[in-house]
């Protein structure tokens, strides 16, 4: 009897897993973690593989960088304008085949290139390479819309489905979705490092096309075993409404009476009914301007959003330098920071990161929504004083003395150093040269690593108080936006997170001496304050005042206070 009891139970957990891993949830996570992967490996790889065949010049670096940004501004409400009008499984598909075989051509080009780049080079006077380097920028470009495209798709329409009416369950899922992500940021451009490191990038570029190759048929087959175990996924609103015209013209024509003259007339057409059909039909310049017209009609509809403050307040977080991208990592280096050292600090973000998702569904199921975006507006803020104190503390190289519009490599020219040399724990020695009174001297003084080490604790920390208020920002979204703009509105987001990643690009050439970085530091933090200030009104015209201050839950609000939040 126990043991017919205990093969029960064990029975019935295996079949709890089963179902589980056969669930259209899971199927789901397990597709974007091979996309995602797949797309971190190449948005690492590229950069590297830029950067290695133009002679370690930066140049087609951030020309790519400044055209993928650049793309996305001007198209981003296209994409969402054309995931809003077609079939949900034929936007993922065409998005994903688009995507993968773009990535395996542009590896294709980089092999062929970087195997034959001495016999490019003197054919046509180099003009042949500078084809190639256009091309790989080009296709990449498009793998990267495409990418945008995926996204919109299953992160702010399949996953919204798929939860239903779960408000909860699509937190649970926000939250999961980005540990992957914070995962596969770290650990997937340090497997395709190593690979480049022990192999060469003619390997990496390999390894890469027959990734994507291999990955493009398993993710094709798991949406679409996502999409047969989500019957909801083949009712869209935006084709539910074109069926409905359609059968009301067709109704209203079966119901017309058909008389002699009416028969008369459909033989004979009145010519201020031809006149007006010939009106309707589209022209040659109505076609040409209709991306104009799609990209006006998004911006103003993104305006009109009751989220609209919520999504500025999170573009407003990308005008930053306080994050873990090549500027940050550039400016670690110039005080002493080794690449050792970097790699652990770049696992601890990862770390604080997850944990944020963990704090967003704890917060989320204590205080409600849009209070957790609340609270972690105010964390995100305590943190980065840390990063405000670090500008003035000994080793900060902030030296207003110095034009911030400087360029560095003319200072470095001139026989001034802009990196240290020998490193020990509590300090960094750097070399200086001393040219007063003509004499040139070298001498070492020691920095302390207070500065840094504040800066980067805040970066770190700030981390958890940053993803519980994206994923806030994502959800409030979801649940607001109607199903029918969903890809519109999420690509103009994207496109203003764009603009405002973008912006800081352009902060940073204007300024990119170490000198000048506290400056960014103070800049970065004043625009992280404004994002959550505008977060801080939209909750307050949401909720009302006096619902900031007591622990009313947001269930309790009256209906005419609360934001439209229906799922489906």
């Amino acid at each position: 009897m126990t043991s017919a009891r205990a093969q029960n139970r064990q029975g019935g957990c295996c079949g709890s897993c089963t179902r589980y891993m056969t669930s259209a949830r899971f199927l789901l996570y397990l597709s974007h973690s091979l996309s995602t992967w797949g797309d971190r490996m190449w948005h690492f790889a590229v950069s590297v593989f830029l950067v290695e065949l133009y002679g370690n010049s930066l140049l087609l670096t951030a020309v790519y960088g400044l055209v993928v940004a650049g793309s996305v501004l001007v198209l981003g409400a296209s994409i969402g304008d054309w995931v809003d009008k077609n079939a949900r499984l034929k936007v993922a598909r065409t998005a994903l085949v688009v995507q993968n075989v773009s990535v395996i051509l542009c590896g294709l080009i980089l092999m062929m290139v970087f195997l034959h780049k001495h016999e490019l080079l003197t054919m046509y006077h180099g003009w042949v390479l500078t084809s190639c380097y256009i091309l790989i920028i080009t296709i990449a470009n498009i793998a990267n819309l495409a990418s945008t495209a995926t996204a919109i798709t299953i992160q702010r329409d399949w996953i919204v489905v798929v939860a239903g009416e779960d408000r909860s369950k699509l937190a649970d899922m926000n939250a999961t979705i980005r540990r992957i992500d914070q995962l596969t940021n770290i650990l997937a451009p340090m497997a395709v490092g190593q690979i480049m490191t022990f192999g060469s990038p003619v390997i990496g570029c390999g390894f890469i096309s027959g990734w994507n190759l291999v990955s493009m048929g398993v993710e094709y087959f798991l949406l679409w075993k996502v999409y047969q175990k989500t019957p909801a996924l083949a009712v869209k609103a935006t084709l539910k409404v074109e069926e409905s015209e359609l059968k009301q013209l067709n109704l209203q024509k079966d119901t017309e009476p058909k008389s002699l003259e009416g028969s008369h007339l459909m033989s004979e057409k009145d010519p201020n009914i031809c006149e007006l059909e010939r009106e309707q039909e589209p022209t040659c310049a109505s076609q040409m301007a209709e991306p104009f017209r799609t990209f006006r009609d998004g911006w103003v509809s993104y305006y009109n959003q009751p989220v609209f403050l919520a999504g500025m307040a999170l573009a407003f977080l990308y005008m930053t330098v306080l994050g873990f991208d090549c500027i940050t990592t550039g400016y670690a280096y110039t005080q002493g920071l080794s690449g050792s050292l970097l790699s652990i600090l770049m696992g601890a973000s990862a770390i604080t990161g997850i944990m944020g998702t963990v704090a967003f569904t704890w917060l989320r199921r204590k205080c409600g929504l849009i209070r957790t975006g609340l609270f972690s507006g105010w964390a995100q803020l305590s943190c980065l004083i840390l990063c405000v104190i670090s500008v003035f503390m000994p080793g900060s190289p902030l030296d207003l003395s110095v034009s911030p519009f400087e360029d560095t490599r003319s200072r470095f020219m001139q026989g001034e150093p802009v990196s240290p040399t020998t490193k020990i724990p509590e300090t960094i020695f750097t070399t200086e040269t001393n040219t007063s009174n003509g004499s040139n001297i070298m001498s070492t003084k020691s920095v302390p690593i207070i500065s840094v080490s504040l800066l980067f604790a805040g970066v770190i920390a700030a981390r958890i108080g940053l993803w519980a208020f994206d994923l806030t920002v994502t959800q409030l979204l979801q649940e607001n936006v109607i199903e029918s703009e969903r890809g519109i509105i999420n690509g103009v987001q994207n496109s203003m997170n764009y603009l405002l990643d973008l912006l800081h690009f352009i902060m940073v050439i204007l300024a990119p001496n170490p000198e000048a970085f506290g400056l960014l530091v103070l800049i970065s933090v004043s625009f992280v304050a404004m994002g959550h200030i505008m977060y801080f009104r939209f909750a307050q015209k949401t909720l009302g005042s006096q619902l900031l201050v007591c622990g009313l839950d947001e269930k309790e609000v009256p209906e005419e206070h609360q934001p439209n939040t229906s799922v489906v």
